[in-house]
């Protein structure tokens, strides 16, 4: 395989398994008739798969798709002994009925088991391009081709995009929603407040700024500090002079009664001396 078809591959197979959780070994349907082209080109099935789908393959085959190989006789043994290696899907068909409606009918609407088809019927790939996430292979001219994705395909990718995108019921019941803005008054809008001249107020007292009372409030508890700290040094003032004139008091008192006891002790007379 050419390095360029198989870069194409690569990012095919990654498209399916991001968007639509395709995981190896990868399950192939394969009908009767690539069997028979198999065997016919002397190809090795297996092998091809796998360098196609750049991964580990499980080729299967259903029921039906064997009892067609089973109608072709004897001169189809080898592709019978070919198929008979393949995992057998059960499609539960009770009577056998055609390889393709019997591959259809396995896929389903929605390919749920996530199966790649290995087919060579034209009328059952252009069915399996409704289908969204469907891989198809085929063979053309002894060469195998994963055809690319259907617009079907691509249009269920971008919906997985868009929805893992979103957050889901869970996540929004713990996001705290927000208050709607309250929509806009419309009509003539008011003149600038900057622009517009501030009213002059009647009265004088009320008129008096911020700034002027707080002056005067501070003139009047500076006063008022001023005249305690004064009182308080007269007072203490006063204090010390009545210690003073107590304390002169008091010496001159002690001063009195010793001048008295002096001259008591002056006025006192002479004892004369006993005659014999």
């Amino acid at each position: 395989m050419r390095q360029k078809r198989a870069k194409t591959y690569r990012k095919l197979m990654h498209l399916y398994s991001m968007s639509f959780g395709f995981r190896q070994p990868y399950q192939i349907l394969v009908d009767s008739e690539m069997c028979q082209i198999a065997i016919d080109a002397k190809l090795d099935l297996i092998k091809q798969f796998s360098t196609v789908l750049q991964g580990n393959v499980k080729p299967m085959i259903t029921q039906c798709c064997m009892h067609e190989l089973y109608l072709q006789g004897k001169a189809r043994q080898p592709a019978v002994d070919l198929a008979k290696t393949f995992e057998r899907r059960k499609c539960n068909h009770r009577e056998a009925i055609p390889g393709d409606e019997c591959l259809s009918g396995v896929v389903g609407d929605t390919n749920k088991h996530r199966y790649v088809v290995a087919t060579q019927s034209q009328s059952l790939r252009n069915g399996l391009r409704i289908i969204p996430a469907v891989p198809v292979i085929h063979i053309n001219r002894a060469v195998m081709v994963l055809e690319p994705p259907s617009e079907a395909t691509l249009k269920a990718k971008e919906l997985t995009e868009e929805q893992s995108l979103r957050p889901s019921a869970p996540e929004l019941a713990t996001v705290p929603r927000d208050k709607p803005m309250p929509k806009k008054r419309k009509g003539p809008k008011g003149p600038n407040p900057l622009s517009v001249k501030k009213k002059k107020n009647s009265n004088p007292e009320t008129s008096t700024r911020p700034s002027q009372k707080t002056k005067a409030e501070s003139l009047d508890t500076s006063s008022s500090t001023a005249q305690l700290s004064g009182q308080k040094r007269k007072r203490d003032f006063q204090d010390d002079k009545c210690e003073e004139q107590s304390v002169g008091m008091t010496n001159a008192a002690q001063n009195i009664a010793s001048t008295r006891t002096r001259k008591r002790h002056r006025k006192a007379p002479a004892v004369s001396p006993s005659s014999p």
